[in-house]
């Protein structure tokens, strides 16, 4: 049992992170299409989401 934790770890953070990636796309892509100018909340929300993934992907590397 103890084999399969190590391959679900980061699983959590990097799909939270994912979820931040595509938000913040999403919602600069509907703000340019809006004629509004890119907010930098959006850019805040990107950076965080690409923080986020590869904390998971470290996570995931290191072995305990």
């Amino acid at each position: 049992m103890a084999a399969n934790n190590n391959t679900n770890r980061g699983v959590v953070t990097r799909m939270f992170g994912v979820a931040l990636i595509i938000l913040g796309v999403l919602d600069s892509m509907l703000a340019w299409r809006g004629g509004l100018a890119i907010s930098d909340l959006y850019v805040v929300l990107v950076a965080t989401g690409i923080f986020l993934y590869f904390i998971g992907v470290l996570q995931r590397r290191s072995k305990s």
